[in-house]
């Protein structure tokens, strides 16, 4: 059965050439072999093949067994793609902290004083990295309100949550009476939860500074727009809004 495009682009994705993603897979597929018959093998020119393989060795994808000729030997795959991994995440926290290091002070001393009170956000990518980026500054308490609450949701919701109760930080989150038990019980494990029968729009609120309001939930969408802000009277509106609606809603 012949690799298919798919493996072949995941292979891509961890730096290796096109000829390089060949020659690993002729490798696997045939064996150990002399540069010479993985040239033929693979469809790579001659005048390539050492090239490319002293860069797989480098990359820690194949060994070579000394010879007259010398063979080559593809390194298991788990081996292979894990320490590509482990090299391309060391490369990338090094390229953050220089890149920070630059950035970070210039972007203070130019952009926060620039930097709007109320924010509109679109796509759900972009909704959930800046709700992740609000979750990251949350120190105390976190108030969240889900009118509806689709699979997709809970999924995104759950890793953030537990981080949140790792760190000691009051979660509550408010959904509809309507919401799927199982999804009750899971939330439960990371937060307080109350139900009520109706709920106008969701959103979340971090240690009373900032908001995210939460403007298009469809579930076959996701979430497609929202609005954050830390303008105070925002917030604060928001933070009355909400603790009026936990009062009125039933625990769980």
């Amino acid at each position: 059965m012949p690799v298919s495009e798919k493996t072949k682009r995941a292979l891509k994705d961890f730096d290796l050439t096109e000829y390089e993603v060949k020659a690993y897979i002729a490798l696997v597929e045939s064996g150990p072999l002399p540069a010479s018959q993985l040239s033929t093998t693979a469809t790579i020119p001659y005048s390539k093949i050492y090239e490319i393989l002293s860069n797989l060795e480098r990359k820690g994808w194949v060994e070579t067994q000394q010879g007259r000729p010398s063979k080559y030997f593809p390194k298991p795959p788990s081996a292979a793609l894990d320490s590509s991994r482990v090299r391309m995440e060391n490369t990338l926290k090094s390229s953050q902290t220089d890149a920070l290091s630059e950035l970070q002070p210039l972007y203070e001393r130019k952009g926060v004083q620039e930097r709007p009170d109320i924010w509109i956000v679109r796509g759900q990518n972009n909704i959930v990295d800046r709700i992740r980026e609000t979750l990251g500054r949350t120190r105390r308490e976190l108030l969240v309100a889900m009118p509806i609450v689709p699979e997709s949701v809970i999924s995104l919701a759950i890793p953030l949550l537990s981080l949140l109760t790792t760190r000691g930080i009051k979660v509550s989150v408010m959904v509809p009476t309507m919401t799927n038990k199982d999804a009750i019980k899971t939330l439960k494990g990371f937060a307080e939860v109350r139900v009520r029968e109706q709920m106008f729009g969701g959103g979340m609120i971090s240690d009373s500074k900032e908001i995210i309001i939460l403007l298009g939930e469809e579930p076959e969408k996701g979430l497609t727009l929202a609005i954050s802000s830390d303008h105070e009277g925002l917030v604060k509106f928001g933070k009355i809004y909400f603790e009026f609606l936990w009062e009125n809603s039933k625990p769980i």
